[in-house]
């Protein structure tokens, strides 16, 4: 059967009445969220975009696949992240080892990011992340390591008999290529898999256990970037308001009442030169409003997804396996059998080109006056004074226009995890960077020809368990567009790790252990920062903590919002992590109950510095009522801690908002 609605096109696979493999599976999910105030966001290196408030919380969400038989089971995560880090994962292991002892290692742990861009960052050891964030940022690092790790552990308690179907259509209105000249110099035969220039896959898991849906997996490619780089507010992007959409809004999932509901993920697969702003301007498309393009981009993966779900219909069935090795990018010699030449090739350190620093134009632009793809008036100049390459790997890395030796600096990765899953008959290739469609079309092939196995059960997965930036074709590398001229390690990246993958694929088909291979060093400036911490707060004078500044009106109507503005304290002293900054409460039966909190996209929570020299602030609640809102009464609920400047004591408070009513 097929379906086509809103770009969507279904098929169901196999009949029903072909009978899943049992499996243990169990689902987790935790929050991430890290510090809603004077952080450095990820994803844009904007040095200005620091965090201000929230408007959803970021999360973890997970699942822990067994095969009874074997006993090989996965641990898979994916989190509301720009990237995933090395350092975080290499973390996550050691916390997971020092409770579950080896039952989970890197050959069979796979985490990965949505790559929302609207989320605080300095969770790298790489000095290339962290340098418009402030640097390394503890709290930040410990709120993503912990959450993952409490998602995971959730999920390995939930464990029960269960099944897994797949299910595959296709989404045409999510997504558009942001770098259609690069893909265009392509060979033909790799344009014509996709004749709109965009990958429109969507492959979904359906997880039960019994006869109870307890999640989903949602593979989809589209930038984390509806939100643009003004936006100060914590965000999910659009992955998270389409896991929110399907957990809250579809599956009554709440929070903050910690009791196991549906889980539902939308990991990234080859998302490199795919993005969400349809109109390839930043926050434009379908709307010129950054908020609704959220919104509308997120809503239309989920019921994509949905509809995909509910027609999954082929078992997944066979054993559990995976293998990882560390490898060194930067010192592969490739063979001809994967070279556009079929000539041998070699990769070298990692370098950043000039047109990293132009930014991509439709979802962030750069610095003022660099244009990607394009001979600036700047680059002779920046040639002239850049003296950081060595003429050697800048002739290494031709075309490019090499600017940072990042590799030598150790400011980026050179030796990276890539690692291979099998989930019975779907690969998952789970890669360290962001891969364009072709780049990741071209491993998939050299994979599934490996296992011998159909193209379409071979997914890449980027942003999984490190980052190293882009990776594109050779030919598209010749273009030297924004992602090219972030491809680290020169033109034959892709052919590099087409062969590397292909080693992991042939392990895993034979039964054979590799070499794990060295890990990555830890750079020495990895943990600097230089961002200041919460010295000091003060309601102000006359002034006490949650005292309300600006008050609700009597009563409201849906389509209006409510804003209460109170007296508070830094976010920073206590991250609230698995609580709440806001409620939004209802008066039922004379017992104030919650009725929204600040994970609700109805929501947001504004932290505003007033004084700095005496470390006055406010924080402003916004609450947009919707349509279907229940009348009745209501209240605005702010909880907050404030820092004391001589003894160093943190306090709880709460601030309350005058009744009012919504009708």
């Amino acid at each position: 059967m097929a379906a086509v609605a809103g770009g969507l096109a279904l098929g169901t696979g196999q009949a029903a009445a072909d009978k899943p493999a049992p499996y243990l599976v169990g689902r987790g999910i935790s929050d991430i969220t890290g510090a809603a105030a004077e952080s450095g966001m990820m994803g844009y290196s904007a040095i200005g975009q620091q965090t201000s408030g929230i408007h959803q919380r970021l999360r973890a969400r997970a699942f822990v696949i067994v095969d009874p038989a074997s006993g090989n089971r996965i641990a898979w995560c994916n989190t509301d992240q720009g990237l995933l880090p090395f350092a975080v994962f290499h973390e996550v292991l050691a916390r997971l080892a020092a409770t579950h002892d080896t039952t989970y290692t890197e050959q069979n742990v796979s985490l990965s990011a949505t790559h929302t861009h609207s989320g605080p960052g300095g969770c790298a050891h790489d000095l290339a992340y962290n340098l418009s964030i402030g640097g390394f940022q503890q709290q930040n690092f410990d709120a993503v390591v912990s959450g993952i790790v409490e998602a995971i552990s959730a999920a390995h308690d939930d464990l029960k008999p269960g099944t897994i179907t797949l299910g595959r259509g296709e989404l045409t209105d999510a997504s558009v290529n942001r770098s259609r000249p690069a893909f265009e110099l392509n060979p033909q035969a790799d344009k014509d898999v996709y004749p709109l220039g965009i990958d429109p896959a969507m492959t979904v898991l359906r997880f039960r256990q019994g006869h109870t849906d307890v999640g989903a997996i949602s593979w989809f490619s589209t930038h984390g970037t509806s939100m643009t780089n003004t936006n100060t507010l914590i965000s999910g992007d659009n992955k998270g308001y389409a896991s929110y959409t399907w957990e809250h809004g579809t599956a009554g999932v709440r929070y903050l009442d910690d009791t196991p509901g549906f889980v539902a993920a939308f990991p990234q697969t080859n998302a490199g030169d795919m993005s969400p702003n349809l109109n390839l301007r930043p926050g434009s498309g379908p709307t010129e409003d950054e908020f609704e393009n959220t919104r509308i981009i997120g809503l239309r993966q989920c019921v994509t997804a949905q509809q995909i779900h509910a027609h999954a219909a082929t078992p997944i069935s066979g054993g559990i396996d995976s293998r990882l090795r560390y490898v060194d990018m930067s010192q592969i010699q490739v063979d001809g059998r994967y070279t556009p030449d079929g000539q041998t090739h070699h990769t070298s350190s990692g370098v950043i080109g000039l047109s990293t620093l132009a930014g991509s134009i439709e979802d962030g632009p750069g610095i003022p006056g660099l244009f990607e793809g394009t001979p600036s008036p700047l680059a002779p100049l920046i040639e002239q004074i850049d003296s950081a390459v060595p003429q050697w790997l800048a002739d290494e890395q031709a075309p490019k226009t090499s600017v940072v030796p990042s590799g030598l600096l150790q400011a980026t990765p050179d030796v990276l995890p890539l690692q291979l899953l099998k989930i019975g008959q779907l690969y998952l290739i789970g890669g360290p960077a962001e891969y364009t469609i072709v780049a990741g079309l071209r491993i998939r092939r050299t994979v599934a020809e490996e296992l011998g196995v159909p193209l379409e059960n071979v997914l890449m997965q980027g942003y999984t368990n490190g980052y190293s930036q882009y990776v594109t074709t050779p030919e598209e590398y010749e273009g030297q567009h924004y992602e090219g001229a972030s491809t680290l390690f020169g033109k034959y990246t892709t052919p590099a790790y087409q062969q590397e993958f292909a080693k992991l694929a042939s392990a895993l088909r034979n039964g054979v252990t590799l070499p794990l291979g060295e890990l990555p060093p830890d750079p020495a400036i990895g943990t600097l920062n230089i961002q200041p911490g919460v010295i000091m707060d003060s309601p102000g004078l006359l002034r006490s903590y949650g005292q309300v500044l600006t008050d609700a009106a009597a009563g409201y109507r849906a389509g209006q919002a409510v804003t209460v503005v109170f007296v508070t304290g830094h976010p920073k002293n206590n991250l609230r992590r698995r609580g709440t900054f806001l409620e939004v409460q209802r008066l039922k039966d004379g017992v104030w109950t919650r009725h929204l909190d600040d994970s609700d996209w109805q929501t947001k929570y504004r932290w505003q510095r007033t004084n700095a020299l005496t470390g006055e602030s406010t924080a402003t609640i916004t609450w947009d009522i919707p349509p279907g809102t229940p009348p009745g009464t209501y209240r605005i609920d702010h909880h907050g801690d404030a820092k004391d400047g001589v003894t160093g004591v943190i306090t709880p408070f709460t601030g309350v908002s005058r009744p009012f009513t919504v009708s």
